[in-house]
């Protein structure tokens, strides 16, 4: 699975923690694009897509969701509820988003611009772009 956990350095004292992000240092490509997620209630969900290309980084800023990942053979979830910890995902790896806490902030780092032609939105034809 084309995917794995990054426990960002916390630098910290009686003042509070700070976690600084670098390209190609621990965000392992480029960022082209920051944005995020916020007030998603509990009992929704999100995503349900893959990417061809991007590459993201999900962090939880605040609360917490489960992150549902699928590479067409296996499906892992993975708790994001900590701000010092991202959730790598890496090309063609389908995402689903549930269980978010009341209050959840999510911020997502991406190696690309948006671009709609990047997603596969229908399941199916995420598996049969993995047979390519």
């Amino acid at each position: 699975m084309n995917y794995k956990i990054i426990n960002f350095d916390v630098h910290g004292d009686s003042r509070g923690k700070l976690v600084a992000l670098q390209n190609l240092k621990e965000i392992p490509f480029e960022i082209k694009r920051i944005y995020y997620i916020y007030d998603t209630l509990p009992g929704e969900s999100r995503g349900f897509h893959a990417h061809k290309e991007l590459e993201q980084i999900i962090i939880a800023m605040d609360g917490a969701c489960t992150v549902v990942l699928d590479d067409g053979t296996r499906r892992q979830k993975v708790v994001l509820n900590r701000p010092d910890m991202g959730l790598y995902i890496g090309k063609c790896m389908w995402r689903e988003m549930h269980d978010f806490s009341y209050g959840c902030k999510l911020v997502v780092l991406a190696s690309g611009y948006y671009d709609e032609k990047e997603y596969i939105r229908n399941y199916e034809e995420f598996l049969k772009e993995l047979e390519y």
